[in-house]
């Protein structure tokens, strides 16, 4: 039975990949901050530890295959660089320099699309692609593309791999973090979107993605997770035609997008928390596409629909 250690256990992504990894028969020691917070089944196979990214896990690397790293800074409302950084980077480089150091064969990073640059429908995002703006003034992005750089360099003894998924939804988001988008349209009679898009991704393929990577991925490669490209308001109709409901849809002006990123900037120099800049209302403004054609050739993926994500994303803040 293969051993795996994994971070970020208790997210979303981090849910779907450690209930995949079971049910591969994968032995799993997961770190969380608190082991009431795992949502999934208990398991002989599943062993959950209490710590944070920067302690010493050195006795539960022994013997184990792969370090898969999903635990991030992901928040969009922090001020200043060094708040990402010490998450995701410091820590990743922590937590590989324990991995090296126990002789583990694999390293898997989970990063993000937002690393690469994006395409038009046309002229899709893919690994190769450099980052372009907004995400070059993203401190989340910035933190981890300068973390994936640093793997990269260090890769030797332990192979290092890369992912990088799109915007991810599907179950097990209790926060929620990226399931908030369905939050903004389900049960409303207004939906107000943006006339921008981007690539979506079911968190369980995502989750899928992670596990192949680890069993074909090849050293020092990235494979982005992405599955389709959407505008914002073909996404907002999906969520209508599946939840029967029939809202009046009215698109942001970009104008308007524009005042909110300034007034966000504003609000950030005054020294207040905010997910508003100039940075992150451009980013619902522009064709967020990537392409997954490396990972369905390279790693076999096979993605679901959208339609299915939202599913089982509804059914799952029905739960709740």
């Amino acid at each position: 039975m293969k051993k795996v250690f994994v971070t970020g256990a208790t997210g979303l992504l981090g849910t779907n990949t450690v209930i995949k990894l079971l049910q591969y028969d994968y032995s799993v020691t997961a770190l969380v901050r608190k082991k009431s917070s795992w949502l999934g089944e208990k398991s002989e196979n599943l062993r959950l530890i209490e710590g944070g990214l920067f302690s010493d896990i050195s006795e539960y690397l022994k013997d184990v295959d792969a370090v898969i790293h999903i635990a991030a800074e992901t928040g969009q409302d922090l001020l200043n660089y060094k708040d990402y950084k010490r998450t995701n980077y410091d820590a990743t480089a922590h937590l590989f320099a324990q991995a090296t150091e126990a002789e583990v064969k694999k390293f898997l990073f989970v990063s993000t699309a937002n690393t690469l640059g994006y395409g038009i429908s046309a002229d899709r995002g893919n690994e190769q692609a450099p980052q372009l703006y907004p995400f070059t003034r993203s401190y989340y992005a910035k933190s981890k593309l300068e973390a994936e750089n640093y793997l990269l360099q260090q890769g030797r003894e332990t192979n290092v791999i890369i992912v990088n998924p799109t915007f991810m939804i599907g179950a097990y988001d209790h926060k929620p973090s990226s399931g908030k988008i369905i939050l903004w349209a389900w049960k409303k009679k207004v939906v107000f979107y943006p006339k921008g898009a981007k690539n979506f991704v079911h968190a369980e393929d995502a989750a899928e993605g992670i596990i192949k990577a680890v069993e074909q991925g090849k050293g020092g490669e990235k494979y982005l997770l992405a599955s389709e490209n959407l505008t914002y308001k073909e996404f907002f109709r999906k969520i209508n035609t599946i939840t029967g409901q029939n809202p009046v849809m009215i698109p942001i002006p970009d104008s308007v997008l524009v005042m909110l990123g300034v007034i966000g900037d504003g609000l950030r120099k005054l020294k207040i928390n905010t997910g508003l800049s100039s940075a992150n209302m451009k980013a619902l403004r522009i064709d967020n596409f990537y392409s997954n054609k490396k990972s369905v050739e390279e790693l076999g993926i096979r993605y679901q629909s959208i339609d299915k994500a939202i599913e089982d994303a509804i059914r799952f803040f029905e739960r709740k």
